[in-house]
């Protein structure tokens, strides 16, 4: 994996900047790798909170055995939001402190899952896909609602998936994790493929509705940033 610094040396300030990367970097996305099969090796789960009134963002990242979803190793990082609100560019908020978290595991990665959007991007290349092309690391996306993408409901049953349609294209599927309960909306990031990526979040899923990877990433950076602001609160 390329040096942080190396990754974040040419950072864009402004949205005409972002957008000339995201077309850049999204020519580098490889959509033609099966990625590793589930339930091996590791999977690590990526997440961050914001606390607008200070700038602050805090990133998570949690490694977990694949095979046991027993948590291997977690890692923590606090910036500064460096980056404006724009709606398909978030990932320019939020990359730079993910980086810094994933430069704290010893442990290897593994398939990274993000909380968020891979492909399944109005320009194809959300979070999930710009952390997988600067890290090398294959990546998917699995976010709670499906951004401006159509698709029809899902069969009820647990494993159940529809297509994710921009006009006749697939960006990606809703997949029932739970019986009955609203899907959550998976994509290829990076070096992974769509079918791989759902059965990825199946094996994540024995429980509830979100993978085991977002659903602690979240916890803990959560817990990050009110410690942050907790410090910054008694200066």
């Amino acid at each position: 994996m390329t040096s942080h610094n190396a990754l974040i040396s040419d950072w864009p300030a402004d949205e005409r900047a972002a957008r000339a990367v995201q077309d850049e970097l999204r020519a580098r996305v490889v959509l033609d790798e099966p990625g590793p099969p589930p339930g091996t090796g590791h999977v690590t789960g990526v997440d961050v909170a914001y606390d607008d009134e200070r700038d602050v963002v805090a990133a998570a990242v949690v490694v977990l055995d694949a095979a046991t979803l027993d948590v291997v190793e977690e890692s923590t990082a606090v910036g500064t939001v460096a980056f404006p609100y724009v709606p398909g560019l978030l990932a320019f908020r939020e990359i730079p402190t993910v980086l810094d978290a994933l430069a704290g595991l010893r442990s290897d990665p593994g398939l990274v899952v993000c909380d968020g959007y891979g492909v399944a991007h109005p320009r194809r290349f959300g979070l999930a896909s710009h952390l997988g092309v600067l890290t090398g690391l294959p990546t998917i996306g699995v976010a709670k609602n499906p951004f401006t993408f159509r698709h029809e409901d899902p069969a009820d049953a647990r494993g159940s998936a529809a297509p994710l349609l921009d006009g006749a294209e697939e960006v990606g599927r809703a997949l029932r994790t739970r019986e009955g309960v609203k899907p959550v909306f998976v994509s290829v990031g990076h070096r992974t493929s769509l079918a791989g990526a759902c059965a990825h979040v199946l094996a994540l899923t024995p429980r509830y509705r979100l993978p085991e990877s977002t659903r602690r990433a979240d916890a803990l950076c959560r817990a990050a940033l009110r410690e942050a602001a907790g410090a910054q609160g008694t200066r």
